[in-house]
């Protein structure tokens, strides 16, 4: 199915500088069923439009699949100092576009935190 473009996507020619990087986050287990540079478009379209999970367009995949590969991306790993999600923006824009895109994703990082603390969960284990 062919997608409405957004302001906020990134070409497929700067996709596929990043792609790589995206891919290595995922066991290769079965293959994807939905299209990667889609769902990156979808997680750059909420954090220029600071816009929710339940309100992406119909055109995207499903919010709960968006989220599980945000969910993927943004963890930091133990030897690294940046989410793969982080680098990827830092790879996959300008240096405006990029401040921005890393503005948004630290507050929407910073929020999912503050309720993990606020309920008592830390690293995956109750506190």
């Amino acid at each position: 199915m062919k997608r409405k473009h957004y302001p906020s996507d990134i070409s497929r020619e700067q996709f596929e500088q990043i792609r790589p990087l995206l891919e290595g986050a995922r066991k290769k287990t079965r293959p994807r069923r939905q299209d990667l540079y889609d769902i990156f478009c979808a997680i750059l379209y909420l954090l220029k439009n600071a816009a929710t999970w339940r309100a992406l367009p119909g055109d995207f995949p499903a919010p709960s699949t968006v989220r599980y590969y945000f969910d993927q991306w943004s963890r930091i790993p133990e030897e690294e100092s940046q989410s793969l999600l982080e680098r990827a923006l830092k790879k996959s824009g300008g240096a405006r576009a990029q401040e921005k895109r890393a503005a948004a994703l630290d507050e929407l990082l910073h929020r999912g935190r503050a309720k993990r603390q606020e309920h008592g969960y830390g690293a995956g284990e109750r506190i």
